[in-house]
């Protein structure tokens, strides 16, 4: 257990915020597989205030406790004042993140982002600001630094420190590095140590033993599981009992993951009509059947041959009649209580 502010948090994983899927609907799927709080798709804090439309359907979640809105922008007032006007217009809010750590050129461009923590004492000021404007926690994701040469992430964790932050989430890459390469935990090794605010650690949690291994060298409080998590929900069960009593779950078989994959379709379509929804499970379904034998055809065929509900469940069904007994496993890791056992080794070695 765990706080974020005067919220108690029972299990030790966060589902992260990706643009084009944490839904309301992909939450509420994600939520009794062990998702301990949720995070939304990030907003901007200007659609907010000038009240978009597109910005008003991120907003309208029911309960899914405990859930965190996620703003952008860069101007400490704006911010302040879409966090209140959120918390306005939605109480099912529980705590508002700030994006500090979006690489993605068209959110730097306009001075969002990941870009803010060039710049520690203003990550710090956005902190204070949304903190005295609204009267729910306040959390903040960052990185590690812009580039490998101005690493700075300790300095802004002591600005939002001092802000009255709940909590810090860091991925453990630069900006620089997006979503690629390695991610830097020997930079971070007893971090949480070092902080008076729970630790989220971020960074390739795609199995179990990542977890182990990401919580073994920081110390972190809790993970978060973003794209580790698409098309494997099972993960977040796998690590929440891991760390509850230590045993390992073996991976789910093809038939658990087809039937998984159906149940999130018919929640993506009942919130996003047909058509969009279907869009949508093109991109998703084809990782649900990662792992598995014919894995390449059968994504291509997920992608590409899904122009319904109806031709979705087909395939679906025909991929769990041909393997539905056997495991998922993931590439290179085929099992996962040998790699924990790994990670544990890491993590002596790490923390010794």
């Amino acid at each position: 257990m765990w706080r974020l502010g005067d919220l108690r948090i029972e299990g030790r994983t966060v589902l992260g915020p990706m643009s084009g899927f944490t839904s309301a609907a992909y939450r509420d799927f994600m939520k009794p597989f062990g998702a301990a709080v949720c995070v939304t798709e990030m907003v901007s804090a200007q659609g907010v205030i000038h009240g978009h439309s597109r910005t008003a359907a991120y907003l309208g979640f029911g309960r899914n406790y405990p859930t965190g809105l996620q703003l952008f922008g860069h101007d400490p007032e704006i911010l302040a004042q879409a966090a209140a006007a959120a918390v306005k217009m939605n109480p099912n809010i529980d705590f508002i993140d700030i994006n500090m750590g979006c690489p993605v050129p068209k959110v730097v461009r306009n001075g969002a982002g990941s870009v803010l923590i060039k710049d520690p004492a203003k990550c710090g000021e956005i902190v204070r600001r949304v903190k005295s404007a609204v009267d729910i926690p306040v959390t903040a994701k960052i990185r590690l630094g812009w580039t490998p040469a101005t690493v700075n992430f300790r300095e802004v964790i002591a600005e939002l420190t001092a802000a009255g932050v709940d909590a810090v989430a860091v991925h453990v890459r630069t900006r620089d590095q997006r979503y690629a390469g390695e991610p830097r935990y020997d930079l971070v090794p007893g971090l949480q140590q070092e902080m008076s605010v729970p630790l989220i650690i971020s960074g390739n949690i795609y199995t179990v033993a990542d977890a182990v291994r990401a919580v073994g060298i920081t110390g972190a409080a809790a993970v978060m599981v973003a794209r580790g998590g698409v098309g494997d929900p099972f993960l977040l069960t796998q690590i929440e009992r891991y760390f509850r009593d230590g045993t390992v779950l073996p991976n789910p078989t093809v038939r658990e993951q087809t039937e998984w994959c159906l149940e999130l379709a018919d929640m993506i379509l009942a919130e996003q009509g047909e058509d969009a929804g279907v869009r949508r499970l093109r991109t998703l379904a084809p990782h649900f059947v990662a792992g598995c034998r014919r894995s390449r055809e059968y994504r291509n065929r997920l992608a590409t041959e899904t122009d319904s509900r109806a031709d979705l469940a087909a395939l679906l069904n025909e991929i769990s009649a041909e393997d539905g007994g056997e495991r998922i496993y993931t590439e290179g890791r085929p099992d996962p209580a040998a790699e924990v056992r790994k990670a544990r080794t890491v993590r002596s070695s790490q923390t010794a």
